[in-house]
């Protein structure tokens, strides 16, 4: 019984058999109590015609009578045998109304036992029984869909579930979930959507909290039909009612969607914080946000304890990113350790051009020319005027100004644009008239600094 539940219980249905008590004769005990309840009932059904009450014969009520004893032991093998040793027998239950009893009883066994087609091929003789009452007859069609919707026969489900539907007068919404379930597998999207409306709707109305699984095929519904902001309400309610962590990823990843960056940032963050993140990429993918939102420190903090905490590797790319997070927070140190710790596992020229500046920031000039130079030499730099630059002013810290201009000469032939080509014009100009002042001094006689990059 394990598939057909778990099948049903994803979308929140409760599995419905018809009674299994039959209507025996009125003086037998076995049938007094489900007879008292009966009269009971309000009408279900359209249509429904005032006919004179079937009943079970006393030969009958006393052979179903010993089979319900078993089948309340839980024997469903035996139980089974009886029944159709019963069935067999033309001196037992021999009227239509008695053989539909005895159908009804094996659809149940069969179902106990996880026969689910035996138990469709026993209810579909209740439905085409000349002895069956109405209003058993659609109770049975309901069964019928819920089995055939378990053994994804889901034309046939839908066939059942919709004259079942046509001639209730109430219909609950469940009943109107399950067909909004069959229709989705027979991909009748549309239909699926309005009747899960319908139902969705009706219990709002009557102020009962829809089930979760009514709004996540809700959700999959408009997510097929690219209606992300409904596809969003729809996860807040979930979040709200019905709170799970992967409502919460769901939901950043559709405000993303909807390009609302702070209430992804938010979203993210809380699943972040209760340490429901525990993949590299979502780590990340967090630290790549904070980026963006310009809030560097807090990228970096993420990072270096996703490597602390062993869920984000310890490789050139990810080390760089750590790099460059500390870097735009304006630690400098922090930012030049992570960066040449990415060089030890991939020392591209990129990386080299990087970390040139940085000792260049920190005042490390010996070691600012000899990266650039290696950044040079590796090419691959994104912006190799920039680098060729940091070289220049590295020379010029080093007194070193004719190789400065060398340098210098190198970004303004590699830059792109006007601006690109501004600045090293103007660190020409300066290395130019600085060595050449230095070089006078240097005639008559003063010590000046001489050039130190070797």
């Amino acid at each position: 019984m394990f598939k057909i539940r778990t099948v049903l219980a994803a979308l929140g249905f409760a599995f419905v058999l018809p009674l299994v008590a039959a209507n025996i004769s009125p003086d037998s005990s076995f049938s007094s109590s489900a007879q008292a309840q009966e009269e009971k009932k309000q009408p279900k059904y359209k249509d429904v015609k005032t006919r004179q009450r079937a009943s079970v014969g006393k030969k009958c009520a006393s052979a179903l009578e010993k089979v319900q004893v078993v089948i309340e032991q839980e024997l469903w093998a035996e139980s089974l045998e009886q029944l159709k040793s019963i069935e067999a027998s033309t001196k037992t239950c021999d009227s239509d109304y008695e053989q539909t009893q005895i159908w009804k009883f094996m659809g149940y066994v069969y179902y106990s036992l996880d026969d689910f087609p035996g138990a469709i091929g026993a209810y579909q003789k209740v439905i085409n029984g000349e002895g069956t009452p109405e209003e058993l007859r659609l109770d049975t069609r309901y069964t019928l869909a819920q089995l055939f919707t378990v053994e994804e026969q889901y034309a046939l489900a839908a066939k059942e579930l919709e004259i079942w539907m046509e001639a209730s007068i109430i219909v609950g919404s469940d009943a109107r979930v399950l067909l909004a379930q069959i229709y989705y597998q027979l991909d009748r999207k549309e239909d699926s959507l309005t009747m899960l409306e319908i139902a969705i709707a009706d219990a709002e109305a009557k102020d009962i909290l829809p089930k979760e699984g009514w709004w996540s095929l809700q959700r999959v519904l408009y997510y097929e039909k690219n209606d992300y902001k409904r596809v969003t309400s729809i996860l807040e309610q979930l979040i709200k009612h019905y709170p799970k962590w992967s409502y919460w990823k769901q939901v950043g990843g559709m405000y993303g969607e909807l390009e609302r960056e702070a209430d992804r940032l938010v979203a993210t963050e809380v699943v972040y914080l209760n340490d429901q993140l525990d993949k590299e990429s979502q780590v990340m993918s967090m630290a790549y946000m904070y980026l963006g939102a310009e809030v560097p420190y807090r990228a970096a903090v993420i990072i270096e304890k996703g490597i602390n905490d062993e869920i984000i590797k310890k490789n050139a790319k990810n080390l760089e990113v750590l790099g460059t997070a500390w870097y735009q927070s304006k630690d400098l140190k922090k930012a030049l350790s992570a960066l040449e710790a990415a060089s030890k596992y991939s020392d591209t020229g990129n990386l080299q051009s990087r970390l040139a500046g940085i000792y260049l920031d920190l005042g490390r000039d010996k070691e600012a020319y000899i990266a650039s130079v290696r950044a040079a030499e590796k090419g691959g730099v994104k912006r190799p005027d920039a680098n060729y630059l940091v070289m220049g002013n590295a020379l010029i810290n080093l007194h070193c100004y004719k190789d400065a201009i060398t340098a210098f000469q190198k970004s303004l032939k590699v830059a792109k644009d006007k601006k690109s080509k501004k600045y090293p014009q103007q660190w020409i100009r300066y290395a130019d008239t600085e060595g050449k002042r230095l070089g006078k001094l240097r005639d008559v006689g003063a010590k000046v600094p001489s050039c130190s990059k070797a």
